[in-house]
């Protein structure tokens, strides 16, 4: 399988046919937490410095791509390799450390952030099969 850095536009793409593939399952996990979330990615390793992204599961889905949602709930600014840890390796541990030393900085509804992490726990998420394809197409 081919690779691609974490939010490159071809990764966004490859998710996004990711998703698109289980969305005809009807086993495909569904969430039950709605958020609309803008998140601003720092100290991005390519083409422009920091690359905007949304994170949007007010449809039952999680729906992420480039750009930003006028109306979020809630925008998050953080480090580049800090968000490739969460959203890759499910590495929660690694956002309460950065929280803690301000390197994750949110403004907005703080309790939708605080849901959201409930909902995806690494219980919850691993062994996904939509996860483990998402890992294997970054690089």
């Amino acid at each position: 399988m081919e690779k691609y850095p974490f939010l490159s536009p071809e990764w966004i793409e490859r998710v996004r046919d990711i998703r698109q593939a289980y969305s005809v399952q009807s086993d495909t996990p569904s969430v039950d937490v709605a958020i609309r979330m803008n998140q601003i990615v720092t100290d991005v390793p390519f083409g422009d410095s920091e690359v905007k992204i949304y994170i949007d599961s007010s449809e039952g889905f999680i729906d992420i791509e480039l750009g930003e949602l006028e109306d979020a709930e809630i925008t998050i600014r953080i480090d580049y390799e800090t968000a490739k840890s969460i959203f890759v390796d499910l590495d929660f541990q690694v956002a309460m450390t950065a929280f803690m030393a301000g390197k994750i900085r949110v403004t907005g509804d703080f309790t939708k952030l605080i849901a959201l992490q409930s909902a995806f726990s690494p219980e919850s998420l691993s062994p996904n099969e939509i996860v483990a394809k998402i890992k294997d197409l970054t690089s």
